[in-house]
């Protein structure tokens, strides 16, 4: 009995050190690989297999993607940039591998059958494979997924999840490098307004300074949104509708229905009462003939009655019980 515990301790190292042996230098051939190409590895089925292949020291993140327009994965093009800059920020913070993490990147075109023995039938999907020995190793080694459901997410999202499911201690922030194309876009954009207003200027500034430009522009605002132009593209309400007679009725009646035509007719009537009372109001006291002054007058003044008379008969098929008219509508 004596002899048999001898002879298991003395195979308690060894077995140790097969273990170590098989996990040694794996984790220091792929950072090299990675810390070279500054980017995720490129895997494909045999070195994903190798990769993440138990036993294992360190950890790994992979993005199981579909790159080729054949495949017609949008989401994967547009995580893919997101994807780079974060391999990229580990390398540039992480260049000795303290974390013991390394990323990779399986395309469906060269890991048909890592897609097939994991049954994917959607893609992107990114696995972090946790250590089985060392330093915050799991008891089952079980790969955990990034959830993709809320559309593409960014380097920092991706970043936080993956440093959620590292042992603690200081992870390598998220680095972007300068965009000199929109730099240089956007200084020459400024540039180009600056000079364009510095030199238009003299021909803009009266037009914008205009107070009749903005007291039109601020009328034809109120009469469009008073007349219930933002109603008909909330409830997306016919332009017309058939009478039941074979004609056609422009005025929905109640105040909770309406036609397309109707706003229009609606804003043209306000429009004309706008005009008429501006005119009596500004333009008609600064005639000078007395005589077309009263013309002007009598014109100006049949046109309010006869639109609001019209505007009065409107409202009473939009309100049945109103009591009220004015002739000759």
């Amino acid at each position: 009995m004596r002899i048999n515990i001898a002879v298991l301790l003395g195979l308690f190292p060894l077995s140790c050190l097969a273990t170590k042996s098989r996990t040694d230098g794996k984790f220091e051939q792929y950072h090299a690989k990675f810390t070279a190409g500054s980017s995720p590895l490129k895997l494909d089925d045999a070195s994903y297999e190798k990769l993440t292949a138990a036993p294992r020291d360190y950890s790994v993140a992979v993005l199981l993607t579909a790159l080729e327009s054949r495949f017609g994965c949008q989401l994967c093009r547009d995580f893919h940039p997101e994807w780079d800059v974060l391999g990229k920020s580990w390398i540039r913070g992480d260049k000795k591998g303290d974390t013991r993490l390394l990323f990779g990147t399986l395309d469906f075109a060269e890991g048909k059958g890592t897609f097939q023995k994991l049954m994917l039938q959607t893609a992107p999907i990114l696995m972090f494979f946790p250590p089985t020995t060392g330093p915050g190793a799991k008891p089952d080694a079980q790969a955990i997924r990034f959830d993709f459901t809320m559309g593409p997410q960014s380097a920092e999202q991706v970043h936080d999840w993956i440093s959620r499911h590292l042992p603690t201690g200081p992870k390598p922030p998220v680095y972007r490098p300068l965009n000199y194309v929109r730099l240089i876009t956007i200084t020459t954009a400024i540039l180009g307004l600056v000079s364009f207003f510095s030199i238009a200027s003299p021909y803009i500034v009266p037009i914008i300074q205009n107070r009749n430009l903005w007291a039109a522009i601020s009328l034809i605002t109120i009469l469009l949104f008073t007349s219930g132009h933002m109603f008909n593209h909330i409830r997306k309400v016919p332009y017309v509708s058939g009478d039941g007679k074979g004609g056609i009725s422009y005025f929905a009646g109640g105040f909770s229905n309406q036609f397309g035509l109707e706003t229009q007719i609606v804003a043209a009537m306000y429009g004309t009462l706008s005009f008429a009372t501006i005119a009596l109001a500004l333009k008609v006291p600064r005639m000078v003939d007395p005589q077309k002054q009263q013309i002007a007058v009598f014109l100006w003044g049949v046109v309010i009655f006869g639109m609001y008379s019209f505007l009065l008969s409107v409202f009473r098929i939009k309100n049945g019980g109103y009591p009220f008219y004015l002739p000759p509508f």
